[in-house]
């Protein structure tokens, strides 16, 4: 193991987060698997542990027990009002771990409240790095400021959310706050039950440039190949380049940059070279091409279309159009650099609580 390597330790108030998601989101079951694969690009995740009631989630503690989250039961007795039972229990809890533990760098709270804040504070103290994960519409603007880095959940890669139209209307003051929920990925959301797709029915090229983006906006430096072959076993401890025919992950990556989806330069150490995303592909201008078109056929037919179905929309054009095959995070990332590219514009919408997009004053 490296000796840089993050050691993490990640705490669920998840009864804050799974109540965050049903009522802000319309989620019908707070989806864990982001948050791992997030954390993985961070760290190697050393505890899990997620606190709540869970005669009220029965569905989720399935959910999480697949993921090796050990659970922690808060019970409410009958007739008695539960005051921070789950707050409580988990502040102790960090604290006695910071001190028993001391391999662990960083800590993760998934919380939107504001009591844990002090926590937050000591364990900083004690030189710890806190990692803060919440539902945005639902997370005190108190806390983000306080940890070293906050996640918003529904910002996370792999989050599905339901359209627009059928997320509640946000309050005046939460309206700031929800601009990014409208990054509406218009799939077919993933049963829990349903098994994960065995490697070889996996896009290779998606599987790396998802990791190598998350691990660029997260590594604060350059990636190397180590550090990329090592977020990869992390998120998925079964995955091998041999599976898909190559013989060391060198010839994988060697074989990726020939298709223009990554690029290599020479790193620190023999063999280990690092890993970045080409200036610009031609597929990737081809799909910056495709959204310029849809939008400008779109206004021509009915008006400037929002950015919740737009992705459907592309799809209907080209069926396996995906954004993360270019190191994109969301969807709406993808269209912000097309807008920073100049090929469309776009408006927040309040009435609609989403983006207007609009063909931009570039040519494709």
């Amino acid at each position: 193991m490296s000796n840089d390597e993050e050691r993490i330790a990640l705490f669920l108030d998840y009864e804050n987060l799974a109540l965050g998601a049903q009522e802000q989101l319309h989620q019908h079951q707070f989806d864990f698997r982001p948050v791992a694969d997030a954390l993985a690009e961070r760290g190697r995740v050393v505890v899990r542990r997620a606190y709540a009631d869970w005669s009220r989630f029965d569905e989720d503690r399935r959910m999480l027990t697949r993921h090796h989250v050990e659970l922690i039961e808060i019970p409410q007795r009958m007739g008695s009002v539960r005051k921070n039972a789950a707050d409580i229990k988990m502040a102790v809890d960090a604290i006695e771990l910071c001190f028993e533990r001391d391999y662990i760098t960083t800590f993760v709270l998934g919380t939107g409240d504001s009591d844990f804040t002090p926590l937050v504070h000591k364990l900083r103290e004690l030189n710890r790095r806190v990692i803060g994960i919440g539902v945005e519409a639902s997370t005190s603007s108190l806390l983000p400021p306080a940890c070293d880095e906050f996640l918003f959940y529904e910002r996370l890669e792999g989050v599905e959310l339901a359209p627009a139209s059928a997320r509640r209307t946000p309050t005046r003051a939460a309206r700031p706050r929800r601009a990014a929920a409208a990054a509406v990925e218009e799939e077919p959301t993933v049963d829990d039950e349903q098994p994960a797709p065995r490697p070889e029915e996996a896009d290779l090229g998606t599987v790396v440039t998802q990791t190598l983006s998350g691990l660029s906006r997260s590594a604060g430096g350059p990636v190397l190949a180590s550090m990329l072959k090592r977020a990869l076993l992390r998120k998925d401890p079964t995955f091998s380049e041999t599976t898909y025919g190559f013989r060391g992950f060198s010839e994988l990556l060697r074989h990726l940059e020939e298709q223009g989806v990554v690029a290599l330069s020479p790193g620190p150490g023999q063999g280990d070279p690092e890993v970045s995303f080409p200036t610009e592909a031609r597929d990737e201008q081809a799909a910056f091409a495709l959204l310029r078109s849809v939008v400008e056929r779109l206004t021509e037919k009915s008006g400037p279309p929002h950015l919740s179905g737009l992705k459907t929309q592309l799809r209907k054009v080209e069926p396996d159009f995906s954004e993360k095959r270019f190191g994109y995070g969301g969807f709406l990332q993808f269209v912000k650099a097309a807008r920073a590219r100049g090929l469309v514009e776009m408006d927040w919408d309040d009435d609609a609580d989403d983006y207007i997009v609009r063909p931009g004053p570039s040519e494709a």
